[in-house]
């Protein structure tokens, strides 16, 4: 039985009633049916009342972003001891708008991707190229540079606590996805690369998709073989067409 990780990211969009409404839809989902692994990221400030509102072990909550100094003068910034004390479960790190729009480096998502392997939140790192990247046919050299760089210094051993999410910048909230061709080239690219240089220590990693993924492209993107699951943007903050998802997580899971 394949597992598949759901994941939604919120960014900075919702209300407290708005999120709250999200996650007690999110509450009425069948436990006993639910096989797979649901994670909603809300912003920072409704994490807590998000966290309190959640009563479903199937599902998990995420950050947005953290910052690898345990504590100290970064105005604006929440560490990884802060997402703890929450019982916050995984952080996104290196998301392309972190990348692009708030200038975040291969070597700051590393230090990132250190401190939370030291914690008891696990990591879901971004990759992905541009649309100019990929016309060059650089596709591979960049989601190559990304995880070396990501993985510098990593113990081997912690590997199995890392999830990757591919996201085409180009396809992120264009409403352009990938063809479900694209994304297993990729997919498998980045497997067949973690398993040449990282061995048996990364088999257990998942690759998610992501990149306007949604309920209509959904059961093409998830039935490929190399494709763990999703880390989904838009399509989350609509309660329907996230079920949606989830479900067909489920009927290919269970298939």
């Amino acid at each position: 039985m394949k597992k598949f990780i759901i994941a939604g990211n919120w960014k900075m969009n919702t209300s407290l009633k708005e999120a709250s409404n999200i996650a007690n839809t999110l509450n009425e989902l069948d436990n006993t049916q639910l096989s797979n692994e649901i994670i909603i990221c809300p912003p920072f400030l409704w994490l807590e009342p998000i966290k309190k509102i959640i009563s479903s072990e199937k599902i998990h909550i995420g950050s947005q972003n953290c910052y690898y100094q345990p504590n100290g003068a970064y105005t604006g910034e929440i560490s990884i001891s802060m997402l703890e004390e929450l019982g916050i479960e995984y952080s996104i790190i290196g998301h392309s708008e972190r990348r692009q729009l708030f200038y975040e480096d291969d070597e700051l998502i590393n230090k990132k991707l250190q401190a939370l392997l030291k914690s008891k939140v696990k990591p879901i790192l971004c990759i992905g190229e541009t649309l100019e990247e990929r016309q060059q046919n650089k596709t591979f050299e960049i989601v190559t540079t990304q995880i070396k760089k990501a993985f510098a210094n990593i113990n081997i051993s912690d590997l199995d606590k890392i999830t990757i999410a591919y996201e085409p910048i180009w396809a992120i909230g264009t409403g352009v996805s990938a063809t479900k061709e694209q994304a297993q080239e990729v997919h498998l690219f980045i497997r067949n690369f973690l398993n040449q240089f990282y061995n048996s220590s990364a088999q257990n990693i998942k690759i998610l998709y992501g990149g306007s993924l949604n309920d209509k492209n959904a059961e093409e993107l998830l039935n490929m073989p190399d494709i763990d699951g999703g880390l989904i943007g838009g399509a989350s903050l609509k309660i329907d067409s996230f079920i949606k998802i989830i479900q067909i997580a489920e009927n290919i899971s269970l298939g």
